[in-house]
Parts: C-alpha cells; sequence; structure tokens
C-alpha cells in the first residue's frame, strides 16, 4: 500500500486533504476535500468560492485544471507498484458548461495499465451539484522505474 493511502486511511479525508495543501501549497487555492482514494479511483470536492470565480462569475478555468492535477495526481500515485515514480508531462482539457456550483472532481484509472513504465493517461472529470459534467482532462503522467 502506498505512504498516501496508508495515510489517507489512517487519518481521515479532513486532515489528509490539509497535509497534501502543505505538501503542494498551491492546491489550497480550491480548498478541496479528498473524499475517496483508493488505487485506480480519486474524488475531492472543491466548495464554489468566489476567490477562484473568473469575470462571469463561474469557477476559473485554472481552478478546474487545479482539481484536475489534483486527484489525476493523487490516484496516480496510489496506483502504481512499488519502485516507480510519476511526473505529470501534459494535459489536455475541455471546458463544456460554466462551473457556478461545488464542484466534485473524479478521476478513473481503473483502464490504465499500471504495470509496465511508460507515458499514462489520465481521465478526470468534473461535475457540478446537479450532476451535471462541466469539465474534462486527459492529464499524460509519465511514469519511471525509481532506478531512471
Amino acid at each position: 500500500m502506498s505512504q498516501a493511502l496508508q495515510m489517507f486511511n489512517t487519518v481521515g479525508a479532513d486532515q489528509f486533504s490539509r497535509m497534501v495543501c502543505e505538501i503542494a501549497p498551491y492546491f489550497s487555492t480550491i480548498t478541496p476535500t479528498l473524499v475517496d482514494l483508493r488505487p485506480q479511483r480519486a474524488e475531492a470536492r472543491i466548495p464554489f468560492r468566489k476567490e477562484i470565480t473568473n469575470h462571469l462569475g463561474c469557477v476559473h478555468a485554472i481552478a478546474l485544471c487545479n482539481a484536475a492535477e489534483l486527484v489525476g495526481g493523487i490516484m496516480t500515485d496510489v496506483s502504481l507498484p512499488a519502485g516507480t515514480r510519476w511526473i505529470p508531462s501534459g494535459m489536455t482539457v475541455a471546458y463544456l458548461a460554466k462551473a457556478k456550483t461545488d464542484l466534485t472532481a473524479i478521476s478513473d484509472g481503473s483502464a490504465i495499465d499500471w504495470s509496465v513504465p511508460g507515458d499514462k493517461v489520465v481521465p478526470v472529470e468534473i461535475f457540478d451539484t446537479t450532476g451535471k459534467k462541466v469539465f474534462t482532462a486527459q492529464i499524460t503522467m509519465n511514469v519511471k522505474s525509481l532506478d531512471s
């Protein structure tokens, strides 16, 4: 079991989310709470706040990208076999609708072969409180052996 997953299971969602924001402070701008974390899946709630809105009054594009990188990255981290590491190397996004409510960001890596190193395309979807999909991302994670 990864250290991140062990910590999530030990301290709980709220404390783990605060710890992630201390390690990577930029994530704190979206005040996320990771509510589900397991190999091949991560889910976070992002509250709607004026501080992350744009001139149209909806969640800013970069705040959505920030949420995507959070769930995509932490899901990758807990899905990798021991002896590997990862780093994002690219992201393609689609803004599907104005995000004007609290949000749920989900990364599902169940279709990814985590057993071999190489580029992995990690999907992320973000939904508003009505269940409407407002954003998608495809994040390329470069996975390597710790020896390389």
